[in-house]
């Protein structure tokens, strides 16, 4: 019975080992590009991974914020950008808005549904939809600093006091604004920040613009990022190798105990110790060979 509860978990702990070896290995061979679209952490074609990392080879400081803007505002002198954005709560608009008429800076837009911005301005200029087409440099801001032109879809109209920065003068792709000590700059369509466009023509050099020199913050609450503790911080690749070791040891764990057989009936007599066995067997045997003279 010990030699086989003994192989047994050896068995075991060799199946947990194995099957974490293929995961890391399948995990290493077949990675997949995901993430939702305009995050910094996705890797997706229209997610950001690449842009972040661009500022952060140009020595720019990044940080992606979990926690809601109502609760922990940016740090002052950041870039916050919000591109894109799921769900943004009126709460978070107005947090938003309110940080950055104190000074800070924030980069915004590739969304269709831009109302959220009435919270940061007092008359945003409103989106509407563009055929994707070179937009040339319009005026000699921050925000253009060593773009010439970029391919992009979308437009804004209704600009108010925004100022176009990447035409169409008409129909902009790049506005800027400021609001109280703050300042805003307004992307159409955030195509050629994600990854997919990136490398293409002055795209790169838009993005580093866009930082104006400063830190930057990439807003991920927008994109269903959270602060999570306990199981749900793990990353999902290292809950489903959880799971699936958990699974396997159960599964071991059954397989093993059906070959130690039924539990004993405890009102039937055990056998004899194996020592006393051999003891009776080596008596039989004497008195045979004594009879047998």
């Amino acid at each position: 019975m010990k030699d086989g509860r003994v192989r047994g978990t050896l068995a075991i702990a060799a199946g947990l080992v194995a099957f974490a070896v293929v995961l890391a290995i399948v995990d290493r061979l077949t990675p997949e590009p995901k993430g939702p679209p305009s995050s910094s952490y996705a890797t997706a074609p229209a997610g950001l991974a690449a842009y972040a990392s661009v500022l952060q080879r140009s020595g720019i400081p990044v940080r992606r914020l979990r926690t809601p803007v109502a609760k922990r505002a940016p740090r002052a002198g950041e870039t916050l950008i919000v591109l894109d954005p799921d769900v943004l709560e009126p709460k978070e608009a107005q947090a938003i808005g309110a940080w950055v008429r104190a000074g800070g800076r924030l980069v915004a837009g590739g969304a269709e549904d831009a109302s959220w911005l009435d919270a940061v301005l007092d008359a945003p200029p409103a989106w509407r939809p563009a055929d994707a087409a070179a937009r040339g440099t319009l005026v000699p801001v921050t925000e253009t600093a060593g773009v010439r032109a970029v391919r992009a879809g979308g437009s804004w109209k209704d600009l108010g006091a925004a100022l176009p920065a990447i035409g169409p003068p008409r129909a902009p792709f790049l506005v800027t604004a400021e609001a109280g000590r703050g300042s805003v700059a307004l992307v159409a369509d955030a195509t050629p920040l994600q990854n997919r466009a990136l490398a293409r023509g002055d795209n790169a050099a838009l993005g580093v613009a866009l930082a104006a020199g400063r830190p930057v913050a990439f807003l991920e609450t927008v994109h269903g990022y959270g602060v999570a503790r306990g199981f749900g911080g793990l990353p999902a690749h290292v809950r489903w190798t959880l799971l699936g070791l958990a699974l396997t040891a159960l599964v071991a764990i059954w397989a093993v105990g059906r070959r130690f057989g039924p539990p004993e009936d405890p009102d039937t007599d055990p056998p004899p110790p194996r020592v006393a066995y051999v003891d009776a067997l080596a008596a039989a045997l004497a008195r045979a060979k004594e009879e047998a003279r």
